[in-house]
C-alpha cells in the first residue's frame, strides 16, 4: 500500500479564543510530518467583528489596542487580520509559517483555499454551539466536511464541565 507525505497543512483560524488551541495542535501535527504550515483566516461578515461575541486570543487583546485600524472597511479588517496571523505565527516560533487572508463564506473560503494551495489535510476547529444555532445555520466545520475530499482534522473545542 502506497501512502502519500503530507507536504502541506492548512490551518483555519478565527478569532475566537480556542484558535490559540487550534493553532498549537495543528503546528505540532504539522510539525510532525515536516510539512509548510499556512494559517488562514476567513474575512466573512464585518459584524462579526463589532459584536459582542469577539474574544481576544494570544495576546491579539482588541482591535483599539493595535494601533490606527479602520475596521470600518475592508482593507482596514485585512490589517487587522493580518496582524492576527503574525501574532499567531510569532506565539508558535516559527517564521516560515505562511499566513492568508481570504474574503467570503467561511467554509467556501476555506475549501477554495485548500484546493489553490494543493493542501494535502485541512485542521480546524469545532465549536459547539447550541443545536438550535446549528440547525438554523450549519457549521463551518460540518460544510467543510460535506464538501472536501482533502483529509479534515477536526479540534474539539468546547470547554469541558
Amino acid at each position: 500500500m502506497k501512502t502519500d507525505k503530507v507536504k502541506k497543512v492548512l490551518i483555519a483560524l478565527d478569532y475566537n479564543p480556542t484558535a490559540q488551541k487550534v493553532a498549537e495542535v495543528g503546528f505540532s501535527i504539522a510539525k510532525a510530518m515536516n510539512a509548510e504550515i499556512i494559517l488562514l483566516h476567513v474575512i466573512s461578515d464585518p459584524v462579526y467583528y463589532y459584536s459582542t461575541e469577539y474574544s481576544p486570543i494570544m495576546g491579539f487583546n482588541g482591535f483599539m489596542e493595535t494601533g490606527p485600524m479602520q475596521l470600518d472597511t475592508v482593507d482596514g479588517l485585512k490589517q487587522a487580520a493580518l496582524h492576527f496571523l503574525d501574532k499567531s505565527r510569532h506565539h508558535l516560533g516559527d517564521k516560515s509559517i505562511q499566513t492568508l487572508i481570504k474574503e467570503g463564506d467561511f467554509a467556501d473560503s476555506i475549501l477554495q483555499a485548500a484546493k489553490e494551495l494543493h493542501a494535502d489535510i485541512i485542521i480546524l476547529g469545532s465549536h459547539s454551539r447550541k443545536w438550535l444555532e446549528n440547525i438554523l445555520m450549519g457549521s463551518v466545520t460540518e460544510k467543510v466536511l460535506r464538501h472536501t475530499s482533502i483529509p479534515l482534522f477536526i479540534i474539539p473545542t468546547k470547554k469541558q464541565n
